[in-house]
């Protein structure tokens, strides 16, 4: 079966504008195109259109749900069991902090009380999530499911101490890394600092910290484009420059 621009636009709630632009990208073509301009999508289509608006839920940006879908080797199913995977965790965070909210309503009004870590569960897991969504299907696969669950699971129990310990060595160990590069040196005395810093804030989520570790970061760091961004809002070219520093801390 066949569906029109409009059809389709009304079945799956997708503006014919929206559709438009996605064909415009290359994000969505058409199965054909009329003559007349017509577009007219089919079930390969219609697949495809159920994945971008999946992939759209969870926060992916379109250049990087077209980079996804068009990767090869791209495989419908596992994608769809990573999105079932997102979908329950969210739905487990939202439960959290629906809990979190009606024990905080309740200890306002004296009929309950919560201790200072129970105020913060919910926000835990958000930061569980958002790690999960972002990084976990390239964590999982070079490092194993282990070590991503002995993260998260290492996460959930930190108290809030060591929580703010990690946001304050996270942001020693970005003001080093700027620093550092504009000194220009990978293997200098500041870029090795930075190095550093970051040794211990991987240590306050990851214990099991490893020199083989730290450089499988540092290599995944370059060939993602997620964890690029990151870095390159230090400075453009500072995901490299941080490699070949790790690289240097680890004797490699």
């Amino acid at each position: 079966m066949e569906y029109s621009v409009r059809k389709l636009a009304k079945m799956s709630g997708v503006s014919p504008r929206t559709l438009r632009y996605y064909d415009e990208i290359n994000l969505l073509k058409p199965a054909r195109i009329e003559a007349s301009g017509y577009r007219y999508y089919g079930q390969r289509q219609i697949d495809q259109l159920q994945q971008i608006l999946l992939y759209r839920e969870l926060g992916f940006p379109l250049m990087e749900i077209g980079r996804l879908m068009s990767a090869d080797g791209f495989d419908r199913e596992q994608a769809f069991l990573c999105h079932l995977r997102s979908l329950q965790s969210k739905r487990d965070q939202l439960d959290v902090l629906i809990a979190n909210v009606t024990r905080s309503l309740q200890t306002m009004k004296g009929e309950n009380s919560m201790t200072d870590s129970q105020k913060f569960e919910g926000f835990k897991q958000a930061l569980i999530d958002e790690n999960e969504q972002k990084y976990g299907q390239e964590v999982r696969e070079r490092f194993g499911d282990g070590e991503m669950d002995r993260a998260n699971n290492r996460l959930k129990g930190l108290t809030q101490q060591q929580y703010d310990e990690g946001e304050r060595l996270r942001l020693l160990f970005e003001q080093t890394l700027k620093d550092a590069f504009e000194m220009g040196d990978p293997a200098g005395e500041q870029a090795q600092k930075a190095c550093d810093y970051h040794r211990q804030w991987l240590s306050v989520f990851y214990p099991a910290y490893s020199r083989e570790y730290h450089k499988g970061l540092a290599d995944m760091y370059v060939a993602d484009e997620r964890f690029q961004a990151n870095y390159e809002k230090i400075a453009d070219g500072c995901t490299l420059f941080l490699r070949d520093a790790i690289y240097a801390y680890c004797g490699i």
